[in-house]
Formats: C-alpha cells, sequence, structure tokens
C-alpha cells in the first residue's frame, strides 16, 4: 500500500464522528445513518482516484453523503409512484408502509384533505404534487409554469390551509 493510500484511508476514518452527526441530520433515524456512512465510505474508497490531493478530503466525503442521501431519497419516491393514466394525468404516491393510524389522526387527515380538496386547481395541483415530494421545477415543468408562479402558488396554499384548519 502506497503512503498517499494509507493517508488517504486515515484521514478517512478520522472523519467518522462528522460522518455518523451529518447522515443523522439527513436521514433522522440511526439505522438509516449507519447504512448512509457505510455507503458513504464504500464510495469514498470506490471513487479515491477522483480525489485531488491537498483537497479538502472532508467537504468531498460530505457531497458524497449529500449526493447519495438524494439519490437514494429519489429512487425511494419513485419506486411508490403511481401515474395515473386520466386526462389530467395525476401522480400519485402510495407507501407500501401502513403506520398504525389513530382516530385522531384519520379525523385530522380527512379534515386536512377536505380542506386541501376545497382549493382551486390552480392551487391544489402544485400543492400535492409538492407534498408528493417533487421538486420545484418538476412542478413548473409539468404545469408548464415559472418556478415563482408554483412557489407563490404554494405559499398561497399554505396560507389558505392554515386560514380554514384555524377557523375550524
Amino acid at each position: 500500500m502506497k503512503t498517499d493510500d494509507l493517508k488517504f484511508d486515515q484521514e478517512l476514518t478520522s472523519l467518522q464522528p462528522n460522518l455518523k452527526y451529518f447522515a443523522n441530520t439527513l436521514t433522522q433515524n440511526e439505522e438509516d445513518a449507519n447504512d448512509l456512512v457505510q455507503e458513504t465510505y464504500l464510495k469514498a474508497l470506490t471513487y479515491r482516484d477522483k480525489f485531488q490531493a491537498n483537497t479538502n478530503l472532508k467537504a468531498w466525503t460530505y457531497t458524497i453523503m449529500k449526493n447519495t442521501f438524494i439519490n437514494n431519497y429519489r429512487r425511494n419516491s419513485k419506486v411508490s409512484m403511481v401515474v395515473d393514466n386520466t386526462a389530467d394525468l395525476y401522480f400519485l404516491n402510495s407507501s407500501n408502509k401502513s403506520p398504525e393510524a389513530t382516530p385522531e389522526s384519520t379525523l385530522s387527515h380527512k379534515e386536512v384533505s377536505k380542506v386541501v380538496d376545497s382549493l382551486q386547481d390552480e392551487h391544489r395541483i402544485p400543492f400535492k404534487m409538492h407534498h408528493e415530494g417533487f421538486k420545484y421545477k418538476e412542478i413548473a415543468e409539468h404545469l408548464d409554469l415559472s418556478i415563482g408562479t408554483v412557489k407563490s402558488r404554494i405559499f398561497f396554499s399554505r396560507k389558505k390551509l392554515i386560514k380554514a384548519l384555524q377557523d375550524a
């Protein structure tokens, strides 16, 4: 093993507490954070030849971790996506997980859904798409709107939702 490789390995190993902390902030779950750290180490070791000597290893590994997290999130959200082939082409996310629903949460969800469904299409559709995990840019492209318009409609949808739920 070359001296450079040994130095790289030592520096990479010394980053474990920092990577663990960053992974916890991204995932909010201990087990997922451990998986993300492992995946980051694997990619850093696999692509060590891409790392430029005398640059910031910590920033490089943080970038690997952040990109890995984003890619995993997108992959997981696309796996559960269903496309409705009606004329309006709505995108629906369905989860395989079905957490225990309490009567209060079911009622609360029904109230929120009722208020969201009462919004006009121009506000309801971007709001629902954003809630389902679509990025502003994806919503803008799908609805043929500017990103500013999408952000504005989602913002006003939230305001209307808050007001309607406070009045209820």
